[in-house]
């Protein structure tokens, strides 16, 4: 069994936590286009709760990622993506690289803070021309004495209006696209940071999500996180932890949206029979419970590899692959047994239409994630390089 008592009890403690501070929340801070991240994360640090597999020495709980998915999954009761997402920042796409990689002196001015729900995190991978296609960035550091000098943007950047500091990815030096890159930590009120707009989005409304422009910023040498040039590597490892969240945190929203449908058509009388008595609606469901499931299997198969020390990327897409689309039909085909309240912004199968679109967009497409499969598959057709 994957889960202990000691999970479960875990579990049980972030539910409590989720239906005591977020859910209560969920449309005021829907309707704000913002949800106060240094006051949730702070409430959060204090629990525990944003270092569990981290460093006991930089405040974490040092334990492994089989209590950080049961983290994850319980998180996941939470009613808004938006939150959940922008807590698995935090803790699964910001800082996996520098809790692993990062030295002594830069974990303790950033990774200790952000476990302790001091200081938010936000990653800065994606730029306008170079969302996907992670080697295309064009964000720039070179050295100038002991610094680097930052110029570019990064775009879609989750938490950034808010964030205290942000685990950028930038090319430090010429020669192949995969050997020429760095993660910096990067403080947000450095000068030549800059905000340059909250963007507007069709889902996700509670997260903030900014575009940001970097000119002439100067940060010490010593803020990057490992070797330098390596930054593709540790962003391609990042990327298990993210995917892996970016599946498992859909896991109870799914079946708490399964769940509302199933009681929804139960006491909803159409032609004089309750809409869940046909059974082209019970079969439906049946069906997308058996998917949620499915996706549950390949979640933790992931995660028992990765904590046995093996490469999970194989896995970790196709994990995130399924969640993208088991999201995307769960919610279509639930909000259609809604009717016309199905249609209203006041219910939640409505709130999982819109958010969990970004699943099969954020943190690599659908058709990544598929060439990734397929590479793995050694059916990937073989591309020229300069």
């Amino acid at each position: 069994m994957l889960y202990t008592e000691q999970h479960h009890e875990l579990m049980r403690s972030v539910t409590k936590f989720v239906e005591a501070e977020i859910n209560p929340h969920v449309q005021e801070w829907d309707d704000a286009g913002i949800f106060p991240a240094h006051e949730l994360f702070k409430k959060m640090g204090d629990q525990g709760f944003l270092g569990i597999n981290k460093p006991e020495a930089y405040g974490g709980l040092g334990l492994d990622y089989t209590y950080q998915l049961a983290f994850c999954e319980a998180i996941s009761a939470a009613r808004s993506p938006s939150v959940v997402m922008a807590i698995g920042v935090q803790t699964d796409m910001a800082t996996p690289a520098l809790a692993k990689h990062g030295s002594d002196e830069l974990r303790r001015e950033f990774l200790a803070p952000a476990i302790t729900g001091d200081r938010v995190a936000c990653i800065g991978v994606s730029e306008p021309g170079a969302g996907s296609d992670v080697a295309s960035i064009k964000t720039r550091a070179r050295k100038d004495g002991d610094d680097y000098v930052i110029d570019g943007g990064k775009m879609w950047i989750t938490n950034g209006t808010q964030a205290d500091w942000i685990c950028l990815l930038a090319n430090t030096g010429e020669g192949p696209v995969h050997r020429n890159k760095s993660l910096i930590c990067v403080p947000m009120k450095t000068k030549g940071v800059t905000i340059a707009r909250k963007l507007d989005k069709m889902g996700m409304r509670a997260s903030d999500t900014a575009q940001i422009h970097f000119d002439g910023v100067r940060v010490p040498q010593r803020y990057r996180i490992g070797d330098e040039g390596m930054g593709f590597v540790y962003q391609m490892q990042q990327f298990q932890e993210e995917r892996i969240w970016g599946s498992a945190c859909s896991l109870r929203l799914l079946e708490s949206t399964i769940t509302d449908t199933i009681e929804y058509t139960r006491n909803r009388m159409i032609f004089g029979r309750p809409v869940l008595d046909n059974q082209v609606v019970h079969f439906k469901l049946a069906e997308l419970q058996t998917k949620v499931e499915l996706l549950r299997s390949i979640i933790y198969r992931a995660v028992e590899g990765y904590v046995a020390g093996q490469d999970m990327t194989h896995l970790a897409s196709m994990a995130k692959l399924c969640a993208g689309r088991f999201t995307r039909e769960i919610a279509d085909g639930c909000l259609q047994y809604w009717g016309g309240m199905g249609f209203m912004n006041e219910t939640e199968v409505t709130r999982l239409y819109r958010d969990g679109r970004l699943t099969s967009i954020g943190g690599g497409a659908d058709e990544v994630m598929l060439s990734i499969i397929a590479k793995g598959m050694g059916i990937l057709p073989g591309r020229k390089t300069d």
